[in-house]
């Protein structure tokens, strides 16, 4: 049933009359807000309020025929109910209402009890930006709109055109009381379960009037201006946008809000109706290309998505730019809307950026670190790398480079020694004096588990604990760093290296705990009652793979990775006479160069792929090959032969094709070409699986053919919700980049789900990098600058020790190969959607983007408000108007009519 008095303070509050074209109705937001808390009696009360007009009990009782007492108990609930403000004017408490967006709508949701007992509240505050936000596309001129966007100040200084209206300092240095409360667009988003991640918790300052009413109704907590200045500086740091309600008359404000992209309502109207006018501030971004390094770092941290990565590198054919309408001067509908803003946000122009960024698992800003590096800022480079791997030294060493392989510079000469750059500025993270140690940006302190100390496990540990969680990693094996300890030789990565950066995270205080196996020692349910909130199981690939023929048990047969283990543990193990590794990845390459070193007397590889489609890196097997390791290519075992209980041999198969037409491993062979190899020992390396011991029992994930984890591909989650899974357990063997990368996605998946009623996907970047078209690039002209080369230690000495000889470039070097890069990607700016809040310029490290002021428009009160809005909408009827028949002609001319 429909109250009528709650529909007339609807209507009162929105200064329409009943039965007008405007009116507000039973189904509009306006009347759906208020249903929930407004009484008739409190409707009648509120009837007699006026807009921005104070009146005391005493006034408001004489309008609706009530004692004294009884109105200022009724007006009191109307203002802690968020209906109207309350303030102590000459020490009288006086009442008046505002407008419902910024006003009575944030003010209802700022009700922490009324909102969570009626969502209704919430999801009307959300619905009337888009039920009313079309009406307003195109027709408010710029600085006018009910919202304003405040350009982050160190952004604008030295600009001689600001003015002080936009500087933040302002507003805060005016005021003496200011109070923090939760933010109402970040609440509404959350009620309904499409949270962001970025959280509601002391977001927004109130300043003069608001902030003793918001102190006085117990919406906000009261804080100093210093307070004020802090909160201002870490949204600044978290790339917020400052925003403030902008109808109290220009230079004039009661309110900064910090917003997210991705939550706001005001926002909102840029994104979704590219009505950017409504919001944006003077200013916009420009970028100077010559300076851009494509890091993608202003890119990633657009809240607005006016930003993406292209290409600076000159083209064969030019790239048109594309044209597009704006409600300027056009009739703007659904069809023009972009209803999915907060899911479809794209990192990259439709033709590409740098191959680098766009190639690496991680998408590390490789043009950026290398421009640090080549003018000597190596923290601030080792910075750059660490936003997305937390490993630099470790992938310095053994990266599968893709990034090098896309480079542009190799279609030159020789690519960018990419790696070797990157060796380079993680040696001083090797050294406690120099390490770089991140900043922790909150102080959430939910507990969260991570099962597996391998690298995709570390990274996520990593990235939750400078998220502010208080992370434990239990590892079954006794030592840190899974497979990149135990799984690679010391004379590719030393020891020293993995732990040297695995101190870093120790020195964050995360909780280390080996020799305890998940599902045997505790299980998932005994760490819940522990209070453990969420889980990231990434165990790794770090069981062998038997191949299924005779002989395979025999004591001189073990399989590649329990081999290496081993190893690396230091058990006593040592191989006579003969050896045979059967695989060609790089695990196979790194068994047979460790076998070499532990006595083996000759060592064989045999594999099923032909050279060209060995999985091994080509380094890998030139280094193998210079250290008289025989690679025998196109051959597969039938069996082991086994005299006397021990190894004499293997025999093998001629292998005709490895994969069929349809791409997919089918192996084919020719029975009637056999070979017999002799051989003492036989170290099987073709292929890892997953050993899960009893850590899945009882819990509701499932797993595929091959053993690996269901989860969802973009969050991670499995089916046990608060379980997710990344790494091998999640792609099979990879790389440590690919693991390191999902454990980055695994940390902002569980930082969303510990928090109620955050979405794992709304707001997301998906970081769908790619790269631009080579074949369209002009690269004649460049100089022949050689690639710098590492010099290897003892190079003679490299099949006798399992120290690692590969050397590091000097500064000189650095400087030499850094000069090679083509600096191929820029950001583009689409100044349109650009709302000026100077977010970019604070993530730039090459002060290669700047705000320049592009307009002039000024606030003006409320009440001065229509007038303004009617004269713009006018003159855009006429510009629409005058374009029409100018379309009408094209149409015809392009035979489209």
């Amino acid at each position: 049933m429909v109250k009528e008095k709650v529909l007339d303070l609807a209507n009162h509050i929105n200064r329409t009359k009943r039965g007008s074209k405007a009116e507000i109705k039973a189904e509009d937001p306006e009347y759906m807000i208020l249903e929930p808390v407004v009484t008739d009696e409190m409707a009648e009360v509120g009837l007699c309020l006026e807009l921005r007009n104070p009146k005391s009990a005493e006034e408001v009782s004489l309008l609706c025929n009530k004692s004294v007492d009884e109105t200022s108990k009724i007006l009191w609930q109307l203002a802690v109910d968020g209906i109207c403000f309350v303030n102590k004017k000459e020490g009288v408490d006086k009442y008046w209402l505002d407008t419902w967006i910024p006003g009575v709508m944030e003010m209802m949701v700022n009700h922490k009890e009324n909102v969570k007992k009626y969502p209704q509240i919430a999801e009307a505050f959300e619905a009337y930006g888009r039920v009313r936000g079309p009406k307003t596309v195109g027709n408010i001129p710029v600085g006018k709109g009910l919202m304003r966007v405040i350009p982050i100040e160190q952004a604008i200084e030295g600009e001689t055109r600001k003015a002080s209206y936009e500087e933040v300092s302002k507003y805060l240095n005016e005021n003496d009381i200011f109070s923090v409360a939760d933010c109402a667009c970040r609440t509404a988003r959350e009620v309904m379960g499409e949270g962001c991640g970025h959280l509601k918790e002391d977001m927004c300052i109130q300043m003069g009037h608001a902030a003793e009413y918001y102190i006085r109704t117990g919406r906000g907590r009261e804080i100093t201006r210093e307070e004020a200045f802090d909160i201002i500086k870490r949204a600044e740091e978290n790339g917020l946008v400052h925003q403030i309600p902008n109808t109290d008359g220009s230079g004039k404000t009661h309110a900064i809000c910090n917003c997210c992209g991705c939550s706001c309502l005001s926002l909102r109207t840029a994104e979704m109706y590219f009505n950017t006018d409504m919001v944006r501030s003077n200013y916009v971004s420009v970028v100077d290309k010559d300076k851009c390094v494509a890091c993608g770092e202003c890119v990633e941290n657009c809240q607005v998505n006016a930003l993406r990565l292209g290409q600076k590198i000159c083209t064969k054919t030019p790239i048109p730019e594309k044209k597009r309408a704006l409600p300027y001067d056009t009739e703007w509908g659904p069809e023009k809307w972009n209803a999915n803003y907060r899911t479809n946000r794209q990192v990259v122009v439709d033709t590409g950026t740098s191959p680098c960024k766009a190639e690496c698992p991680a998408h590390i800003g490789i043009q950026g670190y290398i421009k640090l590096a080549s003018q000597g800022r190596y923290t601030e480079a080792l910075e750059l790398i660490k936003h997305e791997n937390p490993f630099p030294a470790v992938c310095g060493r053994i990266c599968p480079r893709k990034c090098e392989s896309a480079c542009t510079r190799g279609d030159v000469d020789d690519p960018i020694a990419i790696d070797d750059i990157k060796k380079f500025i993680a040696e001083q993270d090797l050294s406690k004096e120099n390490r770089y140690i991140p900043k922790v940006k909150h102080e959430y302190g939910n507990k969260i588990a991570i099962i597996g100390a391998g690298p995709s496990g570390l990274s996520c540990a990593f990235y939750l604990t400078i998220d502010g969680y208080k992370v434990t990693v239990f590892e079954k094996e006794k030592v840190l760093g899974g497979m990149l300890t135990l799984g690679i030789p010391s004379f590719r990565l030393e020891k020293d290296v993995v732990n040297a950066e695995i101190d870093i995270l120790k020195e964050l205080n995360v909780e280390f705990k080996t020799g305890i196996e998940v599902g045997k020692n505790v299980t998932i349910d005994e760490l819940r009652a522990q209070g453990y909130e969420a889980f990231y199981f990434a165990i790794g690939a770090q069981a062998g793979r038997k191949l299924g023929i005779d002989g395979e048990d025999a004591e001189e047969v073990i399989s590649g990775v329990d081999f290496l283990r081993k190893v690396n543990l230091g058990e006593p193990l040592r191989l006579n006479g003969e050896t045979i590794v059967i695989g060609g990845g790089n695990v196979a390459i790194d068994v047979a160069r460790t076998a070499a070193r532990i006595g083996a007397s000759k060592v064989n590889m045999y594999c099923l792929e032909n050279r060209a489609e060995m999985p091994a890196l080509d380094e890998e097997i030139e280094e193998a090959l210079a250290e008289d390791i025989n690679i025998n290519n196109s051959w597969g075992p039938k069996k082991i032969i086994v005299e006397n209980g021990h190894v004499v041999g293997v025999e093998f198969q001629k292998c005709i094709y490895v994969f069929d037409e349809n791409k997919r491993f089918n192996p084919k062979f020719d029975e009637n070409e056999t070979i017999v190899v002799k051989g003492n020992n036989v170290l099987i390396s073709a292929g890892q699986g997953i050993d899960w011991g009893n850590l899945i029992e009882d819990t509701k994930i499932q797993l595929n053919p091959n053993k690996t984890i269901k989860a969802d591909s973009i969050t991670l989650q499995t089916d046990e919700l608060d379980v997710f899974a990344g790494g091998d357990s999640l792609t099979g063997p990879k790389f440590a980049i690919d693991a390191i990368a999902l454990g980055k996605e695994a940390a902002i998946s569980i930082h969303r789900f510990v928090h109620p009623g955050q979405s794992l996907t709304i707001g997301r970047i998906k970081r769908e990098y790619r790269s631009f078209n080579k074949e369209n690039l002009e690269l004649e002209g460049y100089d022949y600058l050689p690639r710098q080369k590492a010099t290897h230690i003892d190079a003679n000495k490299a099949e006798n020790t399992f120290k690692d000889i590969r050397g590091t470039f000097s500064e000189e070097q650095i400087k030499k190969e850094t000069e090679r890069c083509l600096g191929c990607g820029a950001t583009v700016v689409d100044q349109y959607l650009c709302v000026g809040c100077g977010v970019c310029t604070t993530k730039c490290k090459y002060d290669a983007i700047k705000l320049v002021r592009r307009y002039d428009g000024t606030g003006v009160e409320l009440r001065e408000l229509k007038p303004e809005i009617i004269k713009h909408a006018l003159k855009r009827k006429v510009r629409i108007a005058v374009k029409k028949p100018v379309r009408f002609l094209e149409s015809i001319i392009s035979g489209k009519k």
